[in-house]
């Protein structure tokens, strides 16, 4: 007892000789509360398409992954959260550095850029599911092992596929969605690819699968997110529209298959990033921001937005499209270093001289949609087939989307002006179709002609190129369906008898129904030729110097 008196009396002289009291003070300090609002920044991209050492002149100087790397590094270190999303098209159609190596190249490059999700494109399909599962997880080529020497370990972000099921089982093909928690709120990532992949990739790449509507597929997800305390939704989908505006608006307003798919989205979608289309813009749309960023790396979009507490909702705060710039940028050395290795290893193929141009090559359409490169391809692809022993084909027909890259004159390496290299014309023509020569009748090609022409608000004109002695007149003012006057479809200045049937050379993506035209599906006597590549190889190989199309086979009325 004594020496508990003597310990309290000990704390109260204490307490009064620094002027404090023993008693409880009437009010309590609380310590600061955290603030409610959460910052994000989302970094995004959309249809890069294996572009890792690509430059253009375009937004002021742009491009190359290692930039691209540094300008989003740079971008994610001014904020304590950030995320990096792409919305397709990651890989697939991508040039001889990346292609040659089946991708590897473009998802080791995102890997080491901190990619966290990508949301599938038609061009995540061309080389059919199993290959793009070996991209998600890695583990060699089927039929080329290691090519690069190394193993391969896959991505190291996540692709997301929620609209597109597979048949066998019911479920997606690969994670519809994830969700990402920032200081305690949730953010979902939804990824999906367009509703019509299977009309513009090569059927059997699609096989045994199913591809659903966008909006309503989102709009399924929501109740499960919400069950999961989600509120915050961003959407990365493979899916177009295009706008009038400039690089960070939307001008007079967003327009195609995308807009009408905002317009149904459930109001619980706060973002989507688009791709598809290679436009660029930024657009609110019933109260949902909406952008989209070039292609190829050129732009990236950078999306401030806040997180609530309280109601764990997303608000945006600022939306802008950034050039990839390499004016006063350092390139990020890791990036730097994958690309000269993939570089040197791919150069003796890609800088081999397979022939000459008189000067450039364009791909571009003039008003009737015909391309001087487009006519090149065309006659590459009758010269392949025109023999009785490799089709006897009299025309042929490619489409317009196939052709990738126009071919300049002014030398890209090595080889002198005008020389073109193996590189170069796997850049026009990557994605490795083989030529197939079929019968059609006259009142067929008819069908084919009409099936260019849509009166479709998300699809636009799809004119298919033509070989030499091939010649058709249409008319912009008269209906969809009865564009092209009959009598005007010639072969060799003869006029095509509906009647008759004559042979025609598309590549397997057509044949097969691909943009549209089922009509080649009804082809028959069948015959299968050489890879369309190999096929404008030999053509520049033996026609040197090759000059433009003349690009006065197809010709417009009003």
């Amino acid at each position: 007892m004594m020496r508990l008196f003597w310990i309290s009396l000990l704390l109260a002289l204490t307490a009064l000789a620094f002027g404090c009291s023993t008693q409880a003070p009437d009010e309590v300090v609380e310590t600061p509360s955290e603030p409610d609002e959460i910052p994000l920044r989302i970094v995004a991209i959309n249809d890069f398409q294996g572009h890792i050492a690509t430059s253009s002149d375009s937004f002021g100087g742009v491009g190359r992954a290692d930039f691209l790397a540094a300008n989003i590094n740079a971008a994610r270190a001014e904020v304590e959260n950030s995320v990096f999303v792409s919305a397709g098209d990651l890989i697939g159609g991508s040039p001889l550095i990346s292609a040659l190596f089946y991708d590897e190249p473009t998802i080791e490059a995102m890997n080491l850029m901190g990619l966290d999700f990508n949301g599938v494109g038609n061009h995540e399909f061309d080389e059919g599911l199993a290959e793009l599962r070996r991209m998600q997880s890695g583990g060699p080529h089927p039929v080329e092992g290691d090519l690069d020497g190394d193993p391969f370990g896959g991505a190291e972000f996540e692709f997301l596929a929620a609209n597109v099921i597979d048949d066998a089982t019911g479920d997606t093909i690969l994670s519809p969605y994830a969700v990402r928690h920032y200081q305690g709120v949730g953010v979902a990532f939804i990824g999906l690819t367009l509703e019509g992949t299977p009309t513009i990739v090569a059927q059997p790449a699609v096989k045994g699968m199913t591809f659903e509507d966008e909006a309503e597929t989102v709009n399924a997800l929501v109740p499960r997110l919400r069950e999961q305390g989600v509120e915050a939704i961003v959407v990365l989908i493979h899916q177009g529209g295009r706008s009038d505006g400039g690089q960070n608006d939307c001008g007079s307003g967003l327009t195609g298959r995308l807009a009408e798919i905002i317009t149904r989205l459930d109001d619980a979608v706060d973002v989507v990033v688009a791709g598809h289309t290679n436009d660029e813009f930024v657009c609110e749309i019933d109260g949902k921001w909406v952008t989209m960023a070039d292609t190829r790396g050129r732009l990236y979009t950078v999306i401030d937005a806040t997180l609530s507490r309280a109601t764990k909702d997303l608000t945006v705060r600022t939306v802008e499209n950034l050039p990839n710039s390499q004016a006063g940028v350092t390139p990020d050395p890791a990036l730097t270093a994958l690309i000269d290795r993939y570089d040197a290893l791919s150069a003796p193929r890609a800088n081999t001289v397979i022939g000459s141009i008189t000067t450039d090559i364009s791909r571009q359409q003039n008003a009737a949609g015909e391309s001087a490169l487009g006519d090149v391809i065309a006659d590459a692809q009758l010269e392949a087939t025109r023999a009785p022993d490799t089709g006897g084909a009299v025309v042929a027909f490619m489409n317009e989307g196939g052709i990738r890259e126009s071919i300049l004159f002014e030398s890209s390496g090595p080889e002198s002006d005008g020389e073109l290299t193996y590189g170069e014309v796997f850049s026009v023509q990557p994605f490795g179709n083989s030529l197939v020569t079929l019968s059609l009748t006259g009142a067929q090609i008819d069908a084919l002609l009409e099936a260019q022409f849509s009166d479709s608000a998300d699809d636009s004109d799809e004119i298919l190129q033509v070989s030499r002695g091939f010649s058709y007149t249409w008319d912009a003012a008269r209906p969809v369906g009865a564009r092209v006057d009959p009598s005007t479809i010639t072969i060799n200045g003869i006029p095509v008898d509906p009647d008759a049937t004559y042979r025609v050379t598309v590549n397997s993506f057509l044949a097969d129904g691909g943009d549209g035209f089922t009509v080649l599906k009804e082809g028959t006597e069948r015959t299968g030729g050489e890879i369309d590549l190999d096929a404008l190889v030999a053509y520049f190989s033996t026609a040197s110097p090759v000059a433009p199309g003349p690009q006065d086979r197809i010709n417009r009325r009003n």
